[in-house]
């Protein structure tokens, strides 16, 4: 049986909303057991009150960062050094970062060459760099419970995307290289190959495009033939174009 990952959560309060914090949880809860969570911030600031309502419930331990200068950001400061004190402890098998903010991009690079994979999560307005960096990166808006939809600013639910996937060049491209890549002799790929394929090789998530498991989206493209095996317990694919 294989050992269970252990991942350490580092939130950056100042650059991400709090509503989206169960969603993360339940999407790391499929990697692993986060059993360091950091809630970094200027926990005097009344802008982090929503966060200071999430932190006993679900065990986040908040880190304090007084603001000493003007214009400066001491939280990113802090988030860099608690990274790196936990990856040099040996104890931590992941990371996940959830933030906004493109500062972290070369914190993201540092940890991967210590070969550590690091989980990005945050808002839309996030930078392409950070979002690349990360493997997978998921946009906070689409892991917001209906919940907090209702009691918050009312939001659009993430909508799935099917009449756009084969027009999105780059899913297309992606999805099939994967599939070429990780296929045998006969073209028909198994699925779990091709996920880890995608996610040793981009910041790609099935969640951005409305679709919790990847299996989903890829029958929703119809760019694949899917058929499954082993009774019915595993999932092959093959581009319809061979």
């Amino acid at each position: 049986m294989s050992k269970m990952k252990r991942i350490a959560l580092l939130i950056d309060c100042d650059n991400v909303s709090h509503n989206s914090i169960e969603g993360v949880l339940e999407e790391l809860a499929k990697y692993g057991m986060v059993n360091v969570r950091h809630a970094h911030g200027d926990w005097n600031n009344p802008s982090l009150s929503g966060w200071i309502n999430r932190l006993h419930p679900h065990a986040i331990r908040p880190m304090q960062q007084f603001a000493y200068t003007k214009g400066k950001n001491a939280t990113d400061s802090a988030m860099i050094i608690d990274a790196m004190d936990l990856l040099y402890s040996g104890n931590i098998d992941a990371f996940a970062l959830m933030t906004s903010d493109s500062d972290f991009t070369p914190l993201v690079l540092r940890i991967l060459e210590s070969g550590l994979p690091v989980y990005g999560f945050g808002e839309k307005k996030t930078p392409q760099p950070f979002v690349d960096a990360c493997s997978p990166f998921i946009y906070t808006e689409n892991l917001v419970t209906e919940q907090e939809e209702k009691t918050d600013v009312p939001k659009q639910p993430a909508k799935k995307k099917t009449s756009n996937l084969r027009g999105d060049t780059s899913l297309v491209k992606l999805l099939r290289t994967a599939v070429e890549q990780t296929s045998g002799d006969d073209g028909w790929a198994h699925m779990s190959r091709v996920g880890h394929y995608i996610s040793n090789n981009s910041s790609f998530s099935s969640i951005n495009y409305g679709y919790k498991k990847l299996g989903d989206l890829i029958r929703a493209s119809k760019l694949f033939e899917v058929e499954m095996r082993d009774d019915g317990n595993a999932m092959y694919i093959k581009d319809i174009r061979k």
